[in-house]
């Protein structure tokens, strides 16, 4: 079977994909993205993928405290 590398299985793990909740929820970049590392990372890269959830949440938090 052929690898699908536009949409791996790693994103449907659920009754839902990934990137539908994330176009569902209207998600800017940064906010998919860290939903998006989460949802993978027991399936793809362990503490990396949480770690780099981690660095678009610390630049979300610091986009938002620039706003308010």
């Amino acid at each position: 079977m052929k690898k699908n590398n536009i949409n791996p299985a790693h994103y449907r793990q659920g009754k839902i994909e990934v990137s539908d909740f994330i176009v569902d929820q209207n998600m800017g970049f940064l906010e998919g993205n860290i939903i998006k590392y989460v949802c993978r990372y027991k399936h793809k890269n362990g503490t990396e993928d949480l770690k780099k959830a981690e660095w678009y949440l610390k630049k979300l938090i610091n986009e938002r405290n620039k706003i308010e």
